[in-house]
């Protein structure tokens, strides 16, 4: 690695979340600053750093130097110290206390403040009110270096660095010290060999009770990033007795005490962390509970139905539809399932009507804010997020509805029901009133939720809960080939998607191009000109992807599309993407002061560099962030399939290469497909489209929820 040396003259930015810093250094012999990008924690202006790294050159901003290591280097002469002191990086020392410090220590002064800082009362001016205020400043600026120096001693990276930081605050390095397996547990994406080494240099045998504690929820939090509730005890032992290497016979006594110590909970032979099997049985619990009630007797026949839906809705029920309807009525709680075009959306419009007749309270909900919306849109009522009806508190990471404060309905519909993890159901059964009716409407054949667990799946596998599953597909969606190929997809055929005519009007269409660069720039020509001019009502279209990374990725789509659609225009830079007005953008995190929530999609409306301020209209909506808040947002000209989710779109265009092998599976497929409504074109290789058809077998989820429901 190349070591640089220099002066911090200017942070162009820094991401409050992992610290990641553009910025601009002081070389000396150099004339011009030079570009620096890294996670820099703790760094501020008018420092000395010492940089490892290498140079790299960025197609727009050129050369700069991506630090992969780095170190603040404190003056040493006295003049050096009093220019720092009085720079203002210290809050509570001024130019003049500046003077007067140094000129009582020299050059000690830097080690009496971090070391012996009552000392600092020898000082005329100097009370110990101040003098809390200079040592509390400066043990928060330099706890971050202490931090980032002794994680880069140990050989743990910036990135981690800034996620521990984050986790613990100022009380980092202690953590670091005393108890480094905590660091497993407690930060996400971190793993267990990086608190190992922590430990191992501070002399942890590999036997140590801690170690193999640590190793076991270690392996439970990856397997929850990997949608997982539980683990097998077999495999979980031995996977961690070849983690740790040590013999599986040393774990026994080691998960008997962390079950005693309620870290995890032992059923059978399923594993579970505390919080995820309160979680499992919690849902178990309540359903059944909800099960026992009597259900309440709806004064309305299948006549009166049939009347109030034809009125309300000016629509006719088929026989099957009025079956259902009326078999629901007898029900506490009831699974609507079936593929698009089946009428799940007619279903719920139909039992609004009913309710409302009854003088009895309907409350719609999703799990995401555009299938809330896309809900709201389809029955012509307010429909609300989960969290949000819930009352979920983002500080303490709570919900204000729970068993003794619950939801004050008789009907609750949710939407999108297989993209709710064992996490959010269990708050959401726990807020069911006794006496109300719950319906879970979804297609188990889309994806599974993001987070842990196969929730609708295993309601259905129980057999507890009254299914009903919708294949008629009604006439006017028979003329979609949208619906028809789905369907087929659904059911194991594999249609023949290249039958339409490229020259002629189609809802459905597969071009064929097995070189992804060529996928992205047929992507880019369909989505300026083809699509605008062969279907000029079509309002929006989304580029949908099974990756991030790749030529036909994510990123690189979105960089070629914006070039292609909004190339022009002030804008302002953040990690590598510029933000202009007019820019498709997509929310990644709930932020419930703004109300805007992971996975919105809006367009910017203004962008005021001076400020350093993005304004973003959310469906006429306007938020507002400024420069450490964009971090958050993303360009949104292409998204995940698994972003998609809940969502649907007048126009999709599906990128399909072989380079995506690793996540194409026939629900991925699908799930993509359904998201369109007037128009789906898939660009890609045939290989692609048949190794997805093909892969069938849906990753499986390890979860105890429906053996816990028949078990009652």
């Amino acid at each position: 690695m190349i070591t640089i040396k220099g002066t911090l003259s200017r942070i162009t930015y820094q991401n409050p979340e992992n610290h990641y810093t553009v910025c601009r250094l002081r070389v000396p012999k150099v004339v011009e600053p030079i570009t620096v990008v890294g996670h820099l924690a703790g760094v501020a202006e008018g420092e000395q750093l010492v940089l490892q790294g290498s140079w790299t050159s960025h197609p727009k901003y050129g050369d700069q130097f991506k630090a992969e290591m780095f170190e603040v280097t404190l003056p040493a002469t006295v003049s050096g110290i009093r220019k720092y002191l009085a720079s203002g990086l210290i809050n509570g020392i001024s130019g003049f206390l500046a003077d007067k410090i140094v000129d009582t220590f020299g050059e000690q002064t830097l080690d009496i403040i971090e070391n012996e800082p009552d000392r600092l009362l020898d000082v005329h001016g100097i009370g110990k009110r101040k003098k809390r205020l200079i040592e509390k400043a400066w043990n928060t600026h330099h706890s971050v270096r202490r931090v980032m120096q002794f994680l880069q001693e140990s050989k743990i990276g910036v990135t981690h660095s800034s996620a521990i930081l984050k986790t613990y605050g100022d009380k980092a390095l202690d953590v670091l010290q005393t108890d480094p397996y905590r660091i497993a547990v407690d930060v996400p994406g971190l793993g267990f060999q990086a608190a190992d080494t922590l430990a191992k240099a501070a002399g942890t045998k590999a036997d140590d009770a801690k170690r193999l504690g640590a190793c076991i929820l270690c392996r439970l939090s990856d397997l929850e990033q990997d949608g997982h509730v539980c683990g097998e005890k077999d495999d979980l032992i031995k996977f961690c007795a070849r983690t740790a290497r040590v013999d599986a016979a040393l774990f026994d006594p080691v998960l008997d005490e962390l079950a005693d110590n309620k870290e995890i909970n032992i059923e059978g032979e399923r594993i579970y962390n505390h919080r995820l099997y309160r979680a499992e049985t919690g849902i178990a619990r309540r359903i059944n509970a909800l099960l026992s009630m009597p259900v309440r007797p709806f004064q309305i026949n299948p006549g009166q139905i049939m009347e109030e839906v034809l009125a309300s809705l000016a629509v006719q029920l088929s026989d099957e539809q009025l079956d259902v309807v009326t078999r629901i009525l007898e029900q506490r709680i009831s699974i609507i399932t079936g593929g698009p075009g089946t009428g799940k959306t007619t279903l719920v419009r139909a039992l609004c009507a009913v309710f409302k007749r009854l003088n009895l309270t309907v409350v719609l909900s999703a799990p995401t804010g555009r299938a809330a919306r896309r809900l709201s849109e389809v029955t012509g009522k307010k429909a609300s997020t989960l969290h949000k009806l819930l009352g979920f508190d983002h500080e303490n990471s709570t919900f204000m509805r729970n068993f003794s404060n619950p939801l004050d309905l008789d009907l609750f519909v949710v939407d999108e029901a297989s993209m709710v993890d064992t996490a959010l159901m269990f708050h959401l059964v726990e807020a069911m009133p006794p006496t109300a009716t719950l319906i879970l409407v979804g297609d188990t054949f889309q994806l599974p939720s993001v987070g842990p667990g196969n929730v609708l799946s295993d309601l259905i596998a129980s057999e507890r809960i009254a299914v009903f599953s919708l294949s008629n597909i009604f006439r006017q969606a028979k003329e979609s080939p949208i619906v028809m190929h789905a369907h087929s997809i659904r059911n194991g055929e594999l249609p023949d998607l290249k039958s339409a005519d490229p020259s002629k009007p189609s809802e459905f269409y597969f071009i064929e191009n097995r070189d992804p660069a060529k996928v992205v720039e047929t992507i880019a020509e369909l989505c300026a000109k083809r699509i605008p001019k062969a279907f000029p009502h079509i309002e929006e279209t989304q580029v949908l992807t099974p990756m991030h990374r790749g030529e036909a990725g994510t990123i690189n789509l979105n960089q070629r599309l914006q070039a292609v659609l909004n190339p022009e225009g002030p804008g302002i830079d953040s990690q590598g993407q510029t933000f202009r007005p007019g820019d498709k953008v997509m929310h990644l995190k709930n932020n419930y002061e703004k109300e805007v929530f992971n996975g919105d999609i809006g367009r910017v409306m203004e962008v005021d560099k001076a400020e350093g301020t993005v304004l973003v209209d959310y469906d006429g909506r306007g938020v507002s962030y400024d420069l450490l808040e964009l971090s958050e947002l993303t360009l949104a000209y292409t998204v995940s399939v698994h972003k998609s989710q809940g969502s649907e779109y007048d126009a999709v265009i599906i990128a399909l290469t072989t380079a995506h092998y690793p996540l194409l599976q026939r629900n991925l497929l699908y799930t993509a497909m359904t998201r369109g409504k007037y128009l789906v074109i898939i660009v890609g290789a045939s290989r692609a489209l048949t190794i997805a058809f093909e892969n069938d077998k849906t990753a499986r989820r390890l979860s105890g929820l429906k053996h816990l429901l028949m078990e009652d």
